[in-house]
């Protein structure tokens, strides 16, 4: 279930491991603040990720084998590009997804970069106004045509 309590998602039928990631009816991006330097970058993309594919369903594809037989863990099948955009522009971002019906948002916020104790930080989250959070990155899943209008022409993360 997302935030706002519908379920986002694939259903069993939808899934084509053989199709194009265009082909799929959800399109999934995850939106990185440009401002932060790499390190905090790709924490902040990897963290977004890990919570958008336990709340997402149908996001992950089977484990591959190779040749000599080692496994490896599924990935996502449907695809997921990495966006950059400035801090404005990713909290405007984050609110219209937040705001739009079938798309699913996971957040970092910035604040979950500077506390280390989990408790710490669902403490201090809620002392922070949400129309003043700062954002280090945001992962959208939704309709594909919807996701595209939010997104824009953001650039790919360099």
């Amino acid at each position: 279930m997302s935030e706002y309590g519908t379920a986002i998602g694939f259903a069993p039928d939808e899934i084509d491991f053989a199709a194009s990631t265009r082909a799929a009816r959800l399109k999934w991006v995850i939106v990185v603040n440009s401002e932060l330097p790499p390190g905090r970058a790709v924490n902040a993309a990897v963290c977004t990720a890990v919570a958008t594919t336990k709340a997402v369903t149908g996001l992950l594809g089977d484990e591959a084998v190779d040749a000599g037989g080692e496994h490896y863990t599924g990935l996502p099948w449907v695809g997921c590009s990495i966006l950059t955009a400035d801090a404005e522009k990713l909290r405007a971002i984050r609110a219209k997804a937040a705001a739009s019906p079938g798309c699913h948002v996971s957040d970092m916020p910035a604040i979950a970069q500077q506390i280390r104790v989990y408790t710490d930080f669902l403490a201090t989250m809620k002392e922070i106004p949400t129309e003043e959070m700062d954002f280090c990155a945001i992962g959208i899943v939704g309709p594909r045509n919807r996701i595209d209008k939010l997104v824009g022409k953001l650039p790919l993360m360099a």
